[in-house]
Order: structure tokens, then C-alpha cells, then sequence
């Protein structure tokens, strides 16, 4: 098995194409952090005060329930960690996945997807879910970020 891991969370399958070509470019494993109730597109209308991600992202506590919690953590050193910018920030999907391992020693590179926003807070509001690790911020890729381009980028790391 790679040291490397590949955990991501994709709610429209855009974060899950970059992730899948990140986890060819970096010959690493694949884990889809998948919700317990999975997004509907309604929930997913940021226009809506009221939808399920709206709520959940203007309450910091919010724990949106994993499906499963049997990421292959322990057996990777190095763990790249994807999902869509949300409000300037990661969904709390992904402090939920933080604070469901034991992630002390592993460095952790995020990569997100986004249709114009940074990073803003995310590196912030996600050491804290998981303080023993280290947390850098790596990228915001488009949709159709190539295998190729990746593959620089990885070089470009280091890795």
C-alpha cells in the first residue's frame, strides 16, 4: 500500500475527478469521505438561507455523521485532504473526518476545488480539528485540472 493517501469529499463529483486524477499523478490510495445523508441538490443552494449547507456552514459546531469511518489513516504518512470551498472555508464534513482519526505525526496537504474563491479560513478552521498533524495548504485547483498538471504540481511539493 502507497503512504500516500488521497481523501476527499465531492458533493456535485467535481472534487472527486481532481481527486481521482491526484491519486493517479501521486501513484497514491483513494478514500471518498462520504456523508451519512447524502447532499441533495437543494441542500446544496447556498442562495437559500434555509438548505442544509447553508445552516451547517454558519454553525461552526456543526458535525454533519460520516457513513463510514474506516479510512486507512494510520497506514499513510502523507494525506491529501480535498473538497469544495464553501463559504470562504471546508465544509464540516471535513472537520467531522478530522476529528474522527488519530492523525498526530501526518502531514495533511489540501487541494480544493472552487469556482473562484481561495482558501480563505480553511487551514485555520480545520487545525483545530485536528491539532497533532501537520496542516498545509496546497491548492485550489478548476474542474478540469489535468493528471499532467497535478503531477507538476506534486513536483513542485516535493513529492
Amino acid at each position: 500500500m502507497s503512504k500516500k493517501l488521497v481523501a476527499y469529499f465531492s458533493a456535485s463529483g467535481i472534487t472527486a475527478r481532481v481527486a481521482n486524477n491526484l491519486a493517479k499523478a501521486a501513484n497514491a490510495d483513494l478514500y471518498e469521505i462520504k456523508p451519512q445523508k447524502p447532499y441533495t441538490q437543494a441542500d446544496l443552494n447556498w442562495q437559500d438561507s434555509n438548505s442544509r449547507s447553508s445552516l451547517e456552514m454558519h454553525d461552526p459546531s456543526s458535525r454533519p455523521a460520516l457513513l463510514s469511518t474506516d479510512a486507512p489513516i494510520a497506514e499513510h504518512e502523507i494525506i491529501f485532504l480535498g473538497f469544495p470551498i464553501w463559504w470562504y472555508v471546508a465544509p464540516t464534513i471535513i472537520n467531522t473526518f478530522l476529528e474522527a482519526y488519530d492523525f498526530s505525526g501526518k502531514t495533511i496537504i489540501l487541494f480544493a476545488t472552487s469556482g473562484g474563491s481561495g482558501f480563505g479560513k480553511a487551514v485555520d478552521s480545520l487545525q483545530k480539528s485536528a491539532p497533532q498533524a501537520n496542516i498545509r495548504q496546497g491548492q485550489v485547483f478548476s474542474a478540469n485540472v489535468s493528471e499532467n498538471e497535478l503531477g507538476q504540481w506534486l513536483n513542485s511539493l516535493g513529492l
